[in-house]
């Protein structure tokens, strides 16, 4: 082999194990960088899908803020309450105008906004309680002066139906500055919110839950949900518990005809419950924005709010300050009232005890709910007696206590359509230890109030007779001895009142209204509560 060769072979072996070498290298080069790109790519990924999601989320963000409509705040009158003790309080309209895409949906004629239903909603200082004030629509109230949308303000109406303020102005949005104008006037509550949702937007706010549970006494059809159709027609609604959304969930909470007396009092019982549920609905999903942001959507399309509501952020934040409350601490009363002709009368002293319990930031039940630095401390019971704790405060028809009925008779008649109504008052009365003469049917059967009857000689006699009942007015008559006539204050809640409540016993500390709260928290209803119970009055 020449010199030559052997350079030729040298230089190849040397070429062929540099070549060997630096295959290797790049060999395992490629491996560690092989290792390492599923992690950079999945760092990438990562960091895209934040972007995307954060975009997403200002773009939703974005929707929300246009889905919002806000009414003006000057048309909320400069003459307002003082802010109370603690808590927030939100008035909640529900808005039945036809405008829109309300027109599908059954609202009411025209073009001008309606309101059949209204609460105010206190949430309490501590951020776990909160009770929904109802307010009858056919409620006697006084209007105060409200803006009309051409910038004049209107005279007071004084003796007018509730629903009519919000009216005022013949507007297709409404005049909700003038129903919460109307609010803090009869309430001496000063409103710091107000939402008015529309049918559509309660439609839409159902189905993006998934449905509401609910429960029918009786099966229910077309024919009750429209009076005027003349006929019975389909059945809409099966008795028992269901679920509903969209279209019948509106339908479910619009039945007025069909069930117990067909008045809107029995209504707003049901929607109370249906209320009650949906918060539970929503609790149970949990509030996180998987499930609140479809809520939001739905329910900022067709919403109305005052200028401090006004954005997404705004309401995200109420909703998520809601969340610890607890479903047995949120609880439902209407407004203490009885029947004044074919209106609804608000009645004293019990709704100025709730409005002041409210004020004061106390619960149904009579305790501080106050946050931190309240006065009381978070739910400490406030001060003064119990009324349970009275030796004179006994339950009604117990026969003890002042102003029983002991060596005192009466005869009752019934002076309402209500059958069976004499005969258990009667009962009622013996139990509080009146002799009852006799029961029979009134005259007439129009009577409103109950009216207690006395002869000469028997006015004392007929005061203990009328302290028994709500409302009930002395008449001096002719006729010998005390009868009552029943009317349907009585029939509302055919129950005798406890003269006992109003006996000289331990003043209560100032403002204290333990004992007008006490009969109201019985009636409450809270977001727990079985759906199928208390759906009716009547």
């Amino acid at each position: 082999m020449t010199a030559s060769s052997h350079k030729a072979v040298a230089a190849s072996s040397g070429r062929s194990g540099r070549t060997g070498r630096s295959g290797a290298g790049r060999a395992q080069g490629r491996t560690v960088r092989g290792r390492r790109r599923p992690l950079r790519t999945a760092g990438i990924v990562a960091v895209s899908l934040l972007v995307l999601i954060t975009a997403g989320a200002g773009w939703f963000y974005f929707k929300l803020n246009g889905n919002i409509t806000t009414f003006g705040a000057e048309g909320v009158s400069p003459q307002r309450p003082a802010e109370g003790a603690g808590g927030q309080n939100v008035l909640v309209i529900g808005s039945d105008s036809r405008s829109g895409d309300n027109s599908s949906l059954g609202g009411g004629e025209g073009d001008v906004g309606r309101s059949d239903t209204a609460f105010l909603l206190h949430i309490y200082g501590d951020s776990k309680h909160a009770v929904a004030v109802s307010i009858p629509r056919d409620t006697l109230v006084e209007i105060p002066p409200c803006r009309l949308p051409n910038g004049k303000w209107t005279a007071a109406q004084h003796n007018v139906m509730f629903n009519a303020a919000f009216s005022v102005g013949e507007s297709a949005r409404g005049n909700p500055a003038c129903t919460q104008n109307t609010v803090e006037k009869l309430s001496g509550v000063r409103v710091d919110h107000t939402v008015v949702v529309d049918f559509e937007g309660f439609s839409k706010m159902t189905s993006a839950v998934g449905g509401v549970p609910v429960c029918l006494p009786k099966d229910i059809y077309q024919g009750d949900l429209n009076p005027n159709r003349h006929s019975r027609g389909e059945r809409i609604f099966a008795k028992g518990p269901q679920n509903v959304s969209g279209r019948q969930a509106l339908d479910y909470v619009r039945i007025r005809h069909g069930l117990g007396d067909n008045s809107d009092i029995g209504r707003i019982q049901r929607q109370q419950a249906f209320v009650g549920s949906l918060i539970k609905k929503v609790k149970e999903q949990g509030f996180n924005p998987t499930t609140l942001l479809p809520l939001a959507n739905a329910a900022t399309q067709s919403m109305t709010v005052d200028p401090g509501l006004d954005s997404a952020d705004k309401l995200l934040s109420f909703a998520m300050s809601l969340k610890d409350i607890d479903l047995h601490n949120t609880k439902f009363v209407t407004l203490p009232w009885r029947y004044q002709g074919a209106r609804v009368a608000i009645v004293h002293p019990a709704a100025d005890a709730l409005w002041a319990d409210i004020k004061a930031d106390r619960t149904l039940d009579g305790k501080d709910a106050g946050g931190p630095g309240s006065a009381g401390g978070g739910g400490a019971a406030s001060p003064g007696p119990s009324p349970s704790s009275s030796a004179d405060a006994k339950a009604p028809g117990t026969g003890t206590g002042p102003g029983t009925g002991t060596g005192i008779s009466v005869t009752v008649y019934n002076g309402t359509t209500a059958t069976g109504l004499a005969a258990r008052a009667a009962d009622q009365l013996k139990s509080a230890g009146f002799t009852v003469t006799g029961t029979s049917t009134a005259r007439t059967q129009d009577h409103a109030t109950t009216v207690v009857e006395y002869g000469a000689g028997k006015e004392a006699e007929a005061k203990t007779v009328a302290a028994h009942f709500r409302g009930a007015r002395l008449v001096p008559t002719a006729t010998a001895g005390v009868n009552v006539v029943l009317g349907t204050a009585y029939a509302s809640d055919p129950a005798l009142e406890s003269p006992a409540a109003t006996a000289p016993g331990p003043a209560p500390s100032p403002g204290s209204s333990a004992s007008g709260s006490s009969e109201i928290a019985g009636k409450a209803r809270s977001a727990d509560d079985n759906i199928c119970s208390d759906l009716s009055y009547g």
